[in-house]
């Protein structure tokens, strides 16, 4: 069986302290299921979920914004230079199984939105999701967390 791919997403500069500790828990729980973890590559949530994969030795692959390959975070196990900028939030959506977004802003929306409007499988901790619409939301990221890998299970 091919292994699974979960994107983790969330703030990067306005991440709090509790979202930088869920991507860490997140990163590594993914990790020791040998799920590939795929994000933005930079850090806040990104970081600490690469952070997270690399204390149990995962892999996570990182699309970066930039064609600057050392922007990447250092935990990144591949980072692939897109120079899409924000753009490349698509790509980072549509290579997962599934999604977990973790606290964020605008541009964690705009993933939020990529994954609702393309059927990815996608599950919230935290994030600011508009009004009316239906999201699977976790109250904690240990009860996000079987939840996406779940959904990333069916997904594929």
């Amino acid at each position: 069986m091919p292994r699974l791919y979960v994107a983790i997403i969330g703030a990067d500069e306005s991440a709090t302290d509790t979202n930088l500790r869920d991507a860490y828990t997140a990163g590594a729980w993914l990790a020791n299921r040998h799920v590939i973890v795929v994000t933005g590559g930079l850090g806040g949530v990104m970081g600490a979920a690469a952070d997270g994969v690399a204390s149990v030795g995962g892999i996570v692959i990182g699309l970066l914004p930039s064609i600057d390959r050392s922007a990447a975070h250092p935990s990144v196990t591949i980072a692939i230079p897109t120079g899409l900028g924000e753009l490349r939030n698509g790509l980072v959506v549509r290579s997962a199984d599934s999604v977990l977004a973790i606290g964020g802003s605008w541009g964690t929306l705009s993933e939020i939105a990529l994954a609702m409007r393309t059927g990815v499988p996608l599950v919230t901790v935290g994030s600011p999701i508009p009004a009316g619409l239906s999201v699977s939301a976790a109250a904690t990221v240990e009860e996000a967390l079987p939840l996406v890998l779940a959904a990333a299970e069916r997904g594929r």
